[in-house]
């Protein structure tokens, strides 16, 4: 676990180097993976209906709910690799 907790740091690092900015979908799933690995189920109130993003990364990471924080960090890193190229 420690490993896989150092790997999905570089990852978190890695992703601020990227050479294209990702496309929406893309980044509501990065969200959605780092909240879920580094915070595990979603928590607190759903934004208010015209704070779109806010409701879009809610959403997203409500989607997750139930996976376990080390699968979410390493589909994370997975997605980050790939991005990478």
């Amino acid at each position: 676990m420690a490993d896989l907790k150092s790997k999905f740091e570089q990852a978190t690092e890695d992703v601020k180097k990227l050479d294209e900015r990702p496309d929406n979908d893309t980044l509501l799933k990065l969200y959605a993976l780092f909240k879920q690995g580094s915070d595990g189920d979603v928590s607190g109130p759903k934004p208010g209906f015209f704070d779109f993003v806010g409701t879009a990364k809610y959403e997203a990471w409500t989607k997750l709910r139930g996976m376990k924080a080390d699968e979410a960090m390493q589909k994370y890193v997975d997605l980050v690799k790939k991005l990478r190229g």
